[in-house]
């Protein structure tokens, strides 16, 4: 639905992300009449529907009414909303369209769009092409599952304005519906993930293969050639195949070869700097350099821009962000960690003794694989939330972990600071979802961020 003037739109989950308001602020601009429904009351929304104050916008909430659902001439809905909801059901029933967010931006777009997904490194990569591509062109702009709607900033978009998008599974799943995919597809990684959410792996998996599903011709696919999974997907439509890899040299992609990031784009080897350059820790930070470079260079951006944004590039909140030394032992907060799989990786990047703070939110995720890691890596285990004891029968039986309970992370963190010793890396990394206490990862980890440089403040002495 293009024409929106006078139109009937049922905005389905206002949300707290900023894309709910995003998607309203938009729909009030194009004269449709706006009705938003959410099952939150108002004291929850408070701060989305402050940013709305003063748009003719009609609400119902704590509750839906299908109803709502079938008089209406377009639903735009939270991308979170699974598709068996049963509300959407009844508006597909009714023959009313069912679109996202992200779907209305991507279908008004006038310029061409990186696009990033993967079950790890998203955001990081994402934000890494967008440091690369402002070295040329300071107008780039990010958005998708980071940063506010670009739904607000379209009107300062032409076509050659630079795109980057972090895709989630939930936006790409509706995106296929449009046959739509980026101009240029990054794929960091595939791991189990939101099996709670869609259903199946099969589910999780035919979402995000989304981004790559639709390219064409002029296209380009950057994946991940030491992951089996994401190998294997390809580009369609004649589209350029870009491999980045940390263990072999590809013909045609982004490698590490005796110290130095390197490609072959051009046919050549050639160097784009030293890895030691890049400030982020960890072999995954590698990878989703060596991935932001490959898109990079496929925008057409000169290895030493690409060089220059490695460099100076320090890193996103929340993705092992370097907080605070107390005493020796350095903390990080690693909340963004909300599956077994990105705590494991985040446990390899620290070679000495960790002090973890795990648990949260249970999404039906299996810790078998995470167990062992733990056993070999961590000296103290400190578990809270849903998950805990699920965590703690993974590790069952290593007698190098002590393991510790904690209520809430304010005492995880007392207990972190109590067992460490100087050397020690305190990290925040849940492997699990943050909703049975926060409302999201960003919560969790403000808190444990202010937590923690209270403790600085105080002296680390006072917590032993």
């Amino acid at each position: 639905m293009t024409e929106l003037r006078g139109r009937r739109v049922l905005v389905m989950g206002l949300g707290l992300f900023g894309g709910g308001c995003g998607a309203v602020r938009f729909l009030c601009r194009q004269g449709a009449q706006v009705t938003v429904t959410d099952l939150r009351q108002a004291e929850a929304l408070a701060e989305s529907l402050r940013d709305l104050e003063g748009l003719p916008v009609r609400y119902k909430l704590g509750g839906h009414d299908v109803r709502d659902f079938r008089n209406t001439d377009l639903v735009v809905a939270n991308p979170a909303v699974p598709r068996s909801s049963p509300y959407l059901q009844a508006a597909e029933a009714a023959g009313v369209p069912v679109t996202t967010e992200i779907c209305l931006f991507v279908s008004r777009c006038p310029s061409q769009i990186v696009g990033v997904t993967g079950t790890s490194g998203k955001t990081t990569t994402t934000s890494l092409i967008a440091e690369m591509l402002r070295r040329r062109d300071a107008r780039t702009l990010v958005g998708g599952n980071i940063g506010g709607s670009l739904l607000d900033r379209l009107d300062e978009m032409a076509p050659d304005t630079p795109v980057v998008l972090e895709l989630s599974s939930f936006q790409l799943d509706r995106l296929g519906d449009m046959g739509w995919s980026p101009h240029v597809a990054v794929v960091t990684n595939f791991a189990p993930n939101h099996l709670d959410a869609h259903g199946s792996l099969d589910a999780y998996r035919n979402a995000k293969r989304q981004i790559v599903a639709h390219l064409r011709e002029g296209d380009a696919a950057v994946l991940n050639g030491d992951d089996a999974e994401v190998a294997g997907w390809g580009g369609a439509g004649g589209a350029t195949r870009v491999t980045f890899s940390l263990a072999r040299m590809p013909a045609h992609g982004v490698f590490v070869r005796d110290g130095d990031i390197r490609h072959t784009l051009v046919g050549v080897a050639r160097t784009v700097c030293p890895a030691t350059d890049l400030r982020l820790p960890g072999r995954h930070n590698l990878a989703n350099a060596l991935a932001a470079a490959g898109a990079a260079l496929c925008c057409g951006i000169p290895e030493p821009d690409i060089a220059e944004a490695l460099r100076r590039f320090a890193g996103v909140a929340h993705r092992l962000e370097h907080v605070v030394e107390i005493g020796g032992a350095h903390y990080h907060n690693d909340s963004i960690a909300t599956s077994p799989d990105r705590t494991r990786v985040a446990l390899e990047a620290f070679p000495g003794r960790i002090v973890l703070i795990a648990g949260g939110y249970d999404k039906g995720l299996a810790f078998d694989e995470l167990g062992p890691v733990i056993g070999q890596k961590v000296s103290h285990l400190i578990l809270m939330g849903e998950t805990a004891d699920a965590i703690a029968a993974a590790v069952a039986g290593d007698a190098a972990t002590r393991v510790h309970r904690a209520a809430a992370l304010n005492d995880a963190v007392i207990t972190a600071a109590r067992v460490a010793r100087p050397g020690d890396v305190v990290l925040l990394s849940p492997a699990s979802a943050s909703y049975d206490m926060f409302r999201n990862f960003e919560e969790r980890g403000n808190l444990f961020r202010r937590l923690v440089l209270s403790l600085a403040q105080k002296g680390a002495v006072e917590c032993r």
